[in-house]
């Protein structure tokens, strides 16, 4: 049998190649981008438009040189929520979206800043201020904190536990579930890539019969306009919430870029600071204009590996497809907006699973000794106070806002991690570098 020819990051296919092979990375990305929207209550037109922005700026800063599409990060969810008060009360009129939107154009900065930084000294200091056991425990934190949240939504009509169990979307909510887990892994090819996109297209196929499909806003919705704009403000509050996440979400690029050196066979690594400067500078104009936060897409990593197909110009393509269609084609927006809430449920319990489960293949693949009592105290503190936040749904006010568990959970970490001995009781061992963790990582998944 024929070996499968590479297809290189500097190559150009003739366009009717490179087309469907764009449309591929579209699709690849769509669930769980369109997904933080829908969460945080922000236009997922908009956000589908502003992926495809920073996909076309991440690919100028890098020189048209790393293959990568940037999708919506879900590290920001608790965080937005936490200060635009969420999809009800936006839609009610007293959330602050635009406080939020500038929370996200400050953590746009700090990514910049991080890349400055990068430049000049390297990653030596981003592995002392968040070593494994502590990022691990935050990634843990963030898909378990959600955890909650995808609960309501599949159990509760329009997420909301005072209307009782709605045992209809609850049979929706897990037919979508199974169907994303049969699609991952029983299926071969681009169709195992998809899982989430194919998942909501059944819960919503299902959902039809059963009436919890709303066609109102599709029918009418014009098919050609403008995007739904919201612009930001900048308050002090609800920057000093949002923007330290981007720290977090930092770590998971460079492990994301490491892996694409080993699918690629090429060393991007000395690119990292125009890699992460690409991200922020992303971040802060979907910020600006109403869009979701950005970060480098494994699901867009995977198809890669699946394809060996490796072209920028790809790239290109499907960041101007999702411009084009999430920004000037309302109808596709309202298609999005009819998706049912047990439909968004279902996947979002697969989804934020995978976020923890994420977290805990970092402590293993890290070695962490938790005999050491250092690594002991910061994870446990770690997972309390974000897990038990979250979940129980606890803030602390600042101003008209609130410090949400995650937030809190994290800064508490990166204190217990600066202020702890490096020799506690128990096996002292030494903190494993991130580079080579994402290394050994890269490798086994390549």
């Amino acid at each position: 049998m024929a070996q499968q020819r590479i297809i290189q990051t500097d190559e150009v296919l003739p366009f009717a190649q490179a087309l469907p092979l764009a449309l591929q990375h579209l699709m690849a990305m769509f669930g769980a981008t369109v997904l933080v929207p829908i969460l945080t209550g922000l236009d997922p037109g908009v956000g589908l438009m502003t992926s495809g922005i920073g996909t076309l700026l991440y690919l100028i800063c890098t020189r048209n040189k790393i293959p990568s599409y940037l999708g919506s990060s879900f590290a920001f969810i608790a965080p937005l929520i936490a200060v635009s008060g969420g999809a009800a009360a936006i839609q009610a009129g007293t959330g602050h979206l635009p406080e939020a939107l500038g929370g996200l154009v400050a953590a746009g900065v700090v990514y910049m800043i991080v890349a400055g930084f990068v430049k000049f000294f390297g990653t030596a200091w981003i592995n002392k201020l968040l070593p494994p056991a502590l990022v691990g425990a935050v990634v843990i934190v963030i898909g378990l904190g959600l955890s909650a949240t995808a609960v309501k939504m599949a159990m509760f009509p329009f997420a909301d536990p005072t209307q009782g169990i709605n045992l209809t979307g609850l049979v929706v909510a897990f037919i979508t579930l199974a169907a994303a887990v049969v699609f991952s892994s029983y299926f071969t090819g681009f169709t195992k890539t998809i899982p989430v996109l194919l998942g909501v297209i059944v819960g919503y196929v299902i959902s039809i019969p059963l009436g919890l499909v709303n066609f109102e806003g599709i029918a009418a919705a014009p098919w050609i306009g403008l995007p739904n704009v919201t612009f930001p403000k900048f308050d002090i509050s609800a920057m000093a919430i949002i923007a330290p996440v981007a720290i977090v979400v930092i770590v998971e690029h460079i492990g994301h870029l490491l892996v694409i050196n080993e699918i690629t066979g090429k060393d991007f690594t000395p690119m990292l600071p125009e890699s992460l400067f690409g991200d922020g500078l992303a971040t802060a104009i979907s910020g600006a204009l109403g869009g979701t936060p950005s970060t480098t897409y494994a699901e867009n990593i995977g198809v890669m590996a699946v394809t060996k197909v490796y072209a920028t110009q790809l790239f290109w393509y499907a960041g101007a497809l999702a411009f084009l269609i999430g920004g000037f084609i309302p109808k596709f927006g309202a298609a999005i907006s009819s998706i049912p809430t047990p439909v968004m449920g279902g996947i979002s319990l697969l989804l934020f699973g995978l976020i923890a489960s994420s977290g805990l293949r970092l402590l293993v693949k890290s070695g962490i000794d938790y005999s050491h009592t250092r690594n002991l105290i910061m994870s446990s503190v770690v997972l309390v106070i974000g897990i038990g936040m979250e979940t129980g749904g606890f803030t602390i006010p600042l101003g008209r806002y609130s410090i949400p568990g995650m937030a809190l959970a994290t800064f508490t970490g990166i204190i217990l991690n600066l202020v702890l001995p490096d020799e506690s009781e128990g096996l002292a061992v030494e903190s494993p570098d991130f580079t080579a963790e994402f290394q050994a990582e890269s490798a086994e998944e390549a």
